[in-house]
């Protein structure tokens, strides 16, 4: 599994892998094997040169080191990365995550129709669900005292209706297949979830903010994190009382 701390932490500073291998005097190849691996955890010396060039505390970086008493523990070692909006969530990160997963894909969200139309999100569950990956997609109910609220808040009166009425039409096409389940929901949207085995993009809303300019929080999910159990109990709660899309 790919190190996505330290991935995005590297972005975030806009850095490529050449350049951190030409700051902390490595050659570029041990740096892309930090980056692909998880489990490999640097040289003190590097980790403390890693941590001050893109300006992330080592053990958000390496979690493991949680337990190093040697090294400063944090309270976030849950927090992959955090996004000023999710219109800032890079491309790749999405396809990445959409296309790794392996186990386990939910959504929590009234649309998510950018799902399909940006990131093709239809052939990856078509795929993968044949493959025994399981899917979970609760969208909103077009027709909801919520949705029709949420509307009129973001000024997008009838747009976030249709928006949930072409995502329903889109999801339809593999709501039939095994390992796929659709269903629809009323509830207060507080927030967006995206959950990709054990990753989590969290999509907060704001009054009268539309959903891509709020932040996003990139959560990964790691032994006692609350952060995870927190918005995870949140997802099952409304997929509870959520009524499943006729197959």
């Amino acid at each position: 599994m790919p190190n996505d701390r330290l991935r995005a932490a590297i972005r975030a500073a806009g850095l490529a892998i050449e350049d951190v291998a030409k700051e902390i005097r490595v050659n570029p190849k041990t740096v892309k094997r930090w980056v692909k691996e998880d489990g490999r955890i640097p040289h003190p010396t590097n980790r403390q040169d890693i941590s001050k060039l893109v300006g992330v505390d080592e053990v958000h970086l390496w979690p493991a080191l949680a337990d190093d008493l040697n090294t400063r523990p944090t309270t976030d070692t849950e927090l992959v990365h955090l996004y000023p909006t999710r219109s800032a969530v890079p491309f790749s990160v999405w396809t990445e995550l959409i296309a790794g997963v392996k186990e386990q894909l939910d959504v929590l969200v009234f649309s998510g129709q950018f799902l399909v139309e940006q990131h093709n999100i239809l052939p990856v569950i078509r795929e993968k669900a044949s493959q025994g990956v399981k899917f979970r997609f609760a969208v909103g109910d077009e027709t909801a005292t919520a949705v029709t609220q949420r509307a009129m808040e973001e000024g997008t009166t009838g747009g976030l209706q249709g928006r949930i009425q072409m995502m329903r039409r889109y999801l339809a096409e593999v709501a039939s297949l095994p390992n796929v389940e659709v269903r629809t929901h009323g509830t207060i949207l507080y927030n967006s979830l995206y959950r990709f085995d054990g990753d989590l993009l969290v999509n907060g809303h704001a009054f009268g903010a539309l959903a891509g300019q709020n932040p996003v929080l990139h959560i990964r999910k790691i032994p006692g994190g609350l952060m995870w159990d927190h918005y995870m109990k949140s997802f099952d709660r409304v997929w509870e009382q959520a009524l499943p899309e006729a197959a």
